[in-house]
């Protein structure tokens, strides 16, 4: 065999592939760029977790800055105090929701079984007093053009609202994002925020949720173990069943605030539920927070 026959011969042989080394370097390289990515997916959900407990805060910081001010809550704050101080004011309701000053946040008719008055009153209310004050960002209720104003004589919206953009102009979206927004509500005494992917209002009160953008139970269970016991039906936050048709006061909780016991997706087992479905990745929960 010539000599150039032979080195022609070794050079295919060096050409012909990788070494095992090449492959265990690419190998790494790609781990790492998967690793990246699937810790940084991580670390944004862990910062909109921690987004939303600080807008809640913020929300809780913001309802005793304005007690202090107005000795009042938002919302709640009678009608003739409303009016002295230059705040929006539900004119002529009587009963429930109509900004009576007993402390709880209440829809109109106190919100019966079939929706009316979950949000009507004093809920809508509770936003337009908070930005008009300055003590929260944004602007809800308050716009000249019927989309966004609150009929003062109803506290109801002024026509219904069937997209997340045009519902976020009386409550505000949630840091979490993904259609979620926040909302309030009382029950037993105890005044509440509420989380939900809610995609529409009506000028009856009644919620429309949607049945994907919600919280994933992992986010739920994360939000509930940061501030709470971890426990979707005991403690301060608790979660609730957001797959129904509306959010009336039967099944958001205005009146009863009832577990998720019937969301398999959401929480494991019926009332007491022992925890979060962690397992499932689709969006299955609702919280409700009470008020500091």
């Amino acid at each position: 065999m010539s000599e150039s026959h032979s080195k022609l011969k070794n050079t295919n042989k060096a050409e012909s592939g990788f070494t095992l080394i090449e492959l265990s370097i690419v190998l790494v390289i790609i781990g790492l760029i998967v690793g990246g990515v699937l810790v940084g997916q991580d670390l944004i959900k862990a910062a909109e977790i921690r987004a939303t407990i600080s807008q809640i805060e913020k929300y809780n910081t913001a309802v005793n800055t304005f007690r202090n001010k107005y000795n009042a809550i938002p919302g709640d704050i009678s009608q003739a105090s409303a009016s002295s101080f230059g705040l929006f004011t539900l004119t002529t309701i009587t009963g429930y929701g109509s900004g009576d000053g007993n402390g709880l946040i209440e829809g109109y008719t106190n919100g019966t079984s079939s929706g009316q008055g979950a949000f009507t009153g004093e809920p809508p209310a509770f936003f337009r007093h908070m930005s008009d004050a300055g003590f929260m960002d944004g602007s809800y209720g308050s716009g000249s053009a019927t989309a966004n104003t609150i009929t003062a004589s109803t506290g109801a919206v002024a026509s219904s609202t069937n997209t997340t953009a045009l519902v976020n102009n009386y409550i505000p979206p949630a840091k979490l994002g993904r259609g979620n927004s926040v909302t309030v509500g009382s029950a037993s005494g105890v005044n509440y925020f509420v989380i939900a992917g809610i995609t529409g209002l009506s000028t009856s009160g009644v919620y429309t949720e949607s049945s994907t953008g919600n919280l994933t139970p992992q986010e739920a269970y994360n939000i509930d173990k940061k501030v709470d016991d971890g426990i979707p039906s005991t403690g301060s936050i608790v979660a609730l069943d957001p797959h129904t048709t509306s959010l009336d006061s039967t099944n958001v909780g205005f009146s009863t605030l009832a577990v998720a016991a019937t969301n398999a997706n959401c929480v494991v087992g019926g009332p007491p539920t022992t925890g979060y479905v962690v397992s499932y990745t689709g969006q299955a929960c609702s919280l409700r927070i009470k008020f500091n």
